[in-house]
């Protein structure tokens, strides 16, 4: 597959063993890993933070071969509200950073290039989210760049 922004093929990356049952060592019950899940999400970690934290910490390999759902399904199943997509949010995160960054180094052509790219997936994505109802159809992503208090 091609990449997104150059029009060459890159190697792929590494894959996870095809396995279809969680493997004999994990310590853990699924009951027990809804309920850590549960626990970590009340405490604003995302989807991706709690995936690492069962890998590094509980021995979990993957929440999903453990319990039958993902982190994310775990989450909403409990109850969990999210303002945008964590995936959407974390590219806003980069932007804004890259925009205070601009406003310091207004000479950093690379960067601005990088920023380009960066806001035109933000767009695609929020295509995508928009036609499959996560977000409403007037929500849009307004360039503003972000005061740095500096001191």
């Amino acid at each position: 597959m091609a990449r997104m922004h150059a029009r060459r093929r890159g190697q792929s990356g590494s894959r996870r063993p095809l396995v279809s049952k969680s493997p004999e060592w994990v310590g853990m019950e699924p009951d027990e890993i809804v309920e850590t899940v549960a626990k970590l999400a009340s405490q604003g970690r995302s989807s991706a933070e709690i995936g690492l934290i069962f890998r590094d910490q509980y021995a979990v390999p993957n929440v999903r071969l453990a319990t039958g759902k993902t982190v994310l399904q775990i989450m909403r199943s409990k109850g969990v509200k999210f303002d945008l997509p964590e995936d959407l949010g974390n590219l806003m995160r980069k932007a804004v950073e890259l925009q205070a960054h601009l406003k310091v180094n207004k000479k950093d052509i690379s960067n601005k290039r990088g920023l380009q790219l960066i806001e035109s997936k933000i767009r695609r994505l929020a295509g995508y989210y928009k036609g499959a109802g996560v977000l409403p159809a007037t929500w849009d992503y307004a360039v503003k760049v972000q005061e740095l208090a500096t001191k």
